[in-house]
């Protein structure tokens, strides 16, 4: 986690940066005046020569439960560059501001500093000492005695002795322990190092090596040698300064994260219920960190790494079953700005109990989110969720949650809640290309929805769904209207998702290509116009369709309509083609890819000799009907 005093290298003034960590330290101890207790034992500005003092044999210890090394070029590159501008009485350069919890056990042997908040940037100057190190040792051969004497206490800076161990010891996740064990052991350092696949790919090992480069880089483009260079950098490195803050448990770092957020640092509301759960959790005999933060990091597995879902579903179960769940104050709905205070309440009412009941729920949530393991059998339930997250349909997850983990409770059946989700995948193509009801409205809808079900069971609990869905969805009349007009321009994925599912009329999942197929970042299957929507027509179309005057006025008013769109995996060597073209392209291997490729939504293109105005009216009301009886609400 890297969230004090997170303003970035070369955004702000150095002595703004500065100022800014002072009113945030001058903040923090008015707070803890005002609770009666001392939340900070000490906050002190040191250059990183002092934190890593080769006299001394303080180690920074990274949590194991943090977050991933995750800066990248960009960070390495503003450090670096700062560092080179720093000059004169600004050599001082100001780097930011660390947060540790004193865990010495025996400090004859080393006094351990838990590193809970600044691990970012303690990792990359770590990187960037190893790098000066590794460069410097390169060269040792030719060091006079003072030399020599600069490379020991840079190593000493990096790990200390009997037995060789290093300094700064990030966390286990992802394996950035051992990637940093193996860069020391690149640099020169000799220390036991585990095995690391691909550890030229592995991030810390790229810092590592981009920071050696922008060493060299900068020797050539300055006419010097890289030992040069790599000691100018190092007596930079040493003077830069830290603000270290010690506070005397987890609690008090927690206390100090939530102060951060209220003032604007980028701290996330996942991350500060993970917190509060952590502190709460901290010292209990009953489920110790470790386990709390197993739990809480399985949990977030379950719903995978898009953060949006994961906010989505703790705002979700929350709404889904706020009845059965602790009361939480002036909360009736959960909201962004609400979502802290409300899980304080309830991880505050039971700790263990509000494990089980959300990883519980969150294991019903990954299978709506489309997490299925590869021993997963995919239902045709599977298929009607894959197909409402593509209709747009996420709002809906709040009732589908419910259903799902009240299941046998409802006695609903699997095709019970097939049926209803593809009845809600219809109401959200209604509601997308309609604007009805409206957005801010959802919440309430299905929470609503969830309370008018009550004692309600079996087929009744779709009939609740059913009826609440048409009271307030667009009638056929508005839809069809919608389905009539520039469906591409209003909505395009609504317009490719109904393209696909007629497509997929009459097909089985074995015999029909997957239109959901990506490449890339890209659908392998895309929409095709059939007249081209670029400004320049060729001249067969504007021959096809009168002159250039009536050319222009179709295109304006049909080229986004529903009849004039299709679908196909070429949609690029198609594009600005003549009719006849599109028709009839071949592949390399003599197999149709133009309109001829068999799908059946293609039939009356490649019937058609002509494509104007006439056919594509034509086919924009077949296909609307068509949608119409597809999506019925």
């Amino acid at each position: 986690m890297e969230s004090v005093v997170e303003i970035g290298y070369g955004s702000r003034s150095k002595l703004a940066k500065r100022d800014c960590c002072l009113e945030f330290i001058s903040a923090a101890g008015w707070m803890a005046v005002g609770e009666g207790s001392s939340l900070i034992a000490s906050a002190n500005q040191y250059p990183v020569h002092e934190l890593l003092s080769p006299e001394n044999k303080v180690v920074y210890q990274v949590p194991k439960y943090q977050r991933e090394y995750s800066w990248s070029r960009q960070q390495w590159d503003n450090l670096f560059d700062d560092l080179l501008d720093a000059a004169g009485a600004d050599a001082e350069h100001f780097l930011g501001t660390i947060i540790c919890v004193n865990q010495t056990h025996d400090a004859t042997t080393e006094s351990v500093l838990e590193l809970i908040d600044g691990q970012q940037r303690m990792t990359t100057l770590s990187l960037l000492l190893a790098a000066i190190y590794g460069c410097l040792q390169e060269h040792c051969a030719e060091f006079d005695d003072d030399r020599l004497t600069d490379l020991t206490n840079l190593r000493r800076q990096l790990v200390l002795s009997d037995p060789p161990r290093p300094r700064l010891r990030p966390q286990i996740q992802n394996s950035n322990r051992d990637d940093y064990l193996n860069v020391l052991d690149r640099a020169g350092v000799q220390i036991k190092t585990p095995k690391v696949l691909n550890l030229g790919n592995r991030r810390i090992m790229k810092a590592f090596r981009h920071f050696g480069n922008r060493i060299t880089e900068h020797a050539e483009q300055s006419s010097t040698s890289r030992v040069d260079v790599a000691l100018e950098m190092l007596k930079r490195v040493k003077q830069a300064v830290l603000v270290k803050l010690e506070v005397k448990s987890h609690s008090d770092a927690f206390v100090l994260f939530e102060s951060l957020n209220n003032r604007g640092m980028p701290l996330t509301p996942i991350d500060l219920i993970k917190n509060n759960l952590l502190k709460t959790a901290d010292g209990r005999p009953d489920l110790g960190l470790d386990e709390a933060f197993a739990r809480w990091n399985a949990l977030l597995v379950e719903l995978g790494d898009d953060y949006t879902n994961q906010e989505r579903f703790f705002r979700q179960y929350y709404n889904a079953f706020k009845t059965s769940l602790p009361v939480v104050a002036n909360a009736p709905v959960a909201t962004r700005s609400r979502l802290i205070r409300i899980y304080e309440t309830l991880i505050a009412a039971g700790l263990v109990e509000f494990l089980e009941t959300i990883t519980e729920a969150g294991s019903y949530y990954k299978r709506i989110l489309g997490n299925l393991d590869d021993e997963d059998v995919r239902t045709s339930l599977d298929d009607a969720i894959a197909a409402l997250s593509r209709a747009q349909g996420s709002p809906s997850h709040i009732l589908l949650l419910f259903l799902m983990r009240r299941r046998a409770e409802l006695c609903l059946a699997e095709a019970d809640l097939e049926r209803i989700t593809r009845r809600l995948a219809s109401f959200f193509v209604r509601r997308n290309l309609t604007g009805i009801p409206q957005t801010y409205s959802l919440t309430a809808l299905f929470m609503d929805i969830i309370d008018r079900i009550g004692d309600v069971r079996g087929a009744e609990v779709e009939e609740v769904v059913r009826e609440s869905l048409r009271r307030v969805s667009a009638s056929d009349e508005q839809f069809l209207e919608k389905l009539s007009g520039p469906i591409y321009d209003e909505n395009a994925d609504v317009a490719r998702f109904i393209l696909v599912s007629i497509a997929e009329q009459g097909t089985t999942r074995e015999n029909r290509p997957d239109f959901w197929e990506r490449e890339s970042n890209h659908y392998k299957w895309t929409i095709e116009h059939i007249l081209p929507q670029g400004e320049n027509l060729p001249p067969e179309w504007v021959e096809m369709l009168g002159d250039a005057t009536n050319a222009r006025h179709v295109q304006q008013i049909y080229v986004h309509t529903l009849g004039n769109l299709t679908l196909t995996g070429y949609n690029s060597s198609l594009s600005n083609k003549s009719f006849d073209y599109k028709k009839d392209r071949l592949d390399g291997n003599g197999n149709y890819i133009g309109f001829r490729n068999g799908l059946r939504l293609n039939e009356d293109v490649v019937k058609a000799d002509r494509w104007t105005d006439v056919e594509i009216k034509a086919r924009t009301a077949r296909l609307a009907h068509q949608a119409l009886e597809l999506f019925p609400i």
